[in-house]
């Protein structure tokens, strides 16, 4: 099955007087006698593909876009073709990740990432909706997005070496308020009632109509939502993961902003998503970061000793504590009894940690002169309490969604762990806090960016955009903000490991 470029080498007969087609013409007649493929061209890209087709000599290789209504022509070169690239591009609310590929080998040629300049008008997607909303402040959000992916086009083009108007396609995988900021469309009705979106699914368009400056006819790919929460990287989630071809019942989980959640197998998907990513991801600890250089990915406490030790993702200073860290953390605290089942800290047990924060008690996990920065690294008791509600929030989410098609944790064959959050998590740390099920470890699954790594798979293969819009009409999605279960759940799930610890054989239970 085509990429979304594909490229058809061709030589055709020059005119003459016995034969007068016309250019454009004679090099469709061409294209149809080497593949048997009639594509049509579009306006705007008429007089430069028939002048470089004359001043090639009427040799050389066509550019065909490979879109849902059929093929376009949309340039032409003397030269052959020895590198198709095309961007991939995920989304993310506070940052950005691309890949750029190959189209004619499906390599990598390299990645990038930046972060998404919009937080100055927002850091989080209400926010920014609000934002939009007011005089020209869509416009704001939209140029911003589009300035900060054309200069992560502009380093991926200059770590490839190839100009930026070279990238031929882009392939587009986000949330669905992003998607709207990024083609200029009012967010507004989406964090309303019934919070309907403009476009699930928008219809390819080319790079030059929403300011993009790679190759102007470059098609633009956007992975379709399903709605207001679920966004189309959760979509190349499960392209990636390939839960929509299992033959077996299992999993994916994408925790970013929020936790997104899908379940299923080749017959049928339900998915649902919550609000259970901030305290993970930055949003809520003060201390809390993103997984990144000078972030603290493990934590260990000796249970005898309380000696503590930490690992930070580049192996230097810390200057904050990202999901992983946190999650170990917490758990240690809890081995430790540091903290007891609420979540609260019992001061006695280590004093010498303590700080007071001014507001309210602060375990040091990196003292200043350790520190990156010379500030401590500090989880504090409001940081505890929001990591609480996050961990209670995720397994509520995996429990009303798998109760919902009447199955337990033990039917999933797998667990497929997305981002950040699946890299660097220890799933026996999260089972330990209650926040994923009790199962064995072999279950889980990390599998890195699937936004990204979805985003990509469109780009190659024609099938998987077909499977794009097959997924959107499979997929059952259950509202959670309206879900009395989910809210039951929620509240029995606020103490470690969880109200009823019968659910966490193996997890220690104290007095």
């Amino acid at each position: 099955m085509p990429s979304f470029v594909y490229t058809i080498d061709v030589e055709a007969n020059p005119p003459s007087l016995q034969d007068n087609t016309g250019d454009l013409d004679r090099l469709k007649k061409a294209i149809f006698a080497k593949s048997r493929i009639m594509p049509a061209i579009p306006l705007e890209r008429m007089a430069e593909v028939a002048q470089n087709f004359r001043k090639a000599q009427f040799k050389g290789t066509a550019f065909v876009n490979d879109m849902p209504n059929g093929p376009l022509l949309v340039d032409f070169q003397e030269e052959p073709c020895s590198v198709l690239p095309a961007m991939a591009l995920d989304l993310g609310t506070t940052h950005l990740e691309a890949s750029l590929v190959n189209l004619l080998d499906g390599k990598i040629l390299t990645r990038a990432n930046r972060e998404n300049s919009q937080i100055e008008y927002g850091a989080d997607i209400l926010s920014r909706i609000h934002f939009a909303v007011k005089d020209d402040g869509l416009s704001r959000l939209h140029n911003s997005i589009v300035a900060t992916i054309n200069d992560l086009a502009e380093d991926l083009a200059l770590q490839a070496g190839v100009a930026r108007q070279k990238i031929r396609a882009l392939s587009v995988s986000g949330n669905t308020t992003m998607v709207h900021l990024f083609l200029n469309l009012n967010p507004y009705y989406l964090c309303r009632e019934p919070y309907i979106p403009l476009v699930n699914s928008p219809d390819p368009c080319q790079a030059g109509a929403v300011g993009l400056l790679i190759h102007p006819a470059a098609p633009v790919w956007i992975m379709p939502s399903i709605g207001s929460y679920f966004g189309g990287d959760l979509i190349s989630g499960i392209l990636a993961s390939r839960l929509d071809e299992q033959q077996e019942t299992c999993m994916l989980i994408d925790v970013g902003t929020n936790a997104e959640v899908v379940l299923g197998n080749s017959e049928w998907l339900i998915a649902c998503a919550g609000a259970a990513g901030p305290a993970l991801e930055g949003g809520v600890a003060r201390m809390g970061m993103r997984a990144g250089p000078g972030a603290i990915e493990h934590v260990t406490i000796d249970p005898r000793t309380l000696e503590l030790k930490y690992r930070t993702i580049d192996g230097g200073k810390p200057r904050g504590i990202c999901g992983s860290g946190i999650i170990d953390l917490v758990a240690a605290f809890y081995l430790s009894r540091i903290i007891d089942i609420r979540g609260k800290f019992k001061k006695e047990t280590c004093p010498d940690r303590f700080i007071d924060t001014g507001d309210g008690l602060g375990f040091v996990v990196a003292d200043a002169d350790e520190a990156d920065q010379g500030e401590p690294v500090v989880l504090a008791q409001v940081d505890l309490d929001a990591m609480m509600r996050s961990k209670a929030a995720m397994y509520s989410i995996l429990t009303t969604l798998i109760n919902q098609v009447g199955l337990e944790f033990a039917d999933l064959h797998r667990i497929f762990v997305a981002g950040a959050f699946g890299r660097h998590i220890d799933p026996r740390q999260a089972i330990t806090l209650g926040m994923l099920p009790d199962l064995d470890i072999g279950v889980f699954q990390p599998i890195g960016n699937s936004s990204l790594a979805g985003a990509e798979l469109v780009l190659l293969d024609r099938h998987n955009r077909e499977r794009c819009q097959e997924l959107i009409a499979k997929i059952t999605y259950l509202e959670l903000n309206v879900n009395q279960e989910f809210m039951i759940r929620f509240s029995g799930s606020r103490f470690i490991p969880h109200t009823d610890t019968s659910l966490f054989p193996s997890v220690p239970v104290f007095d």
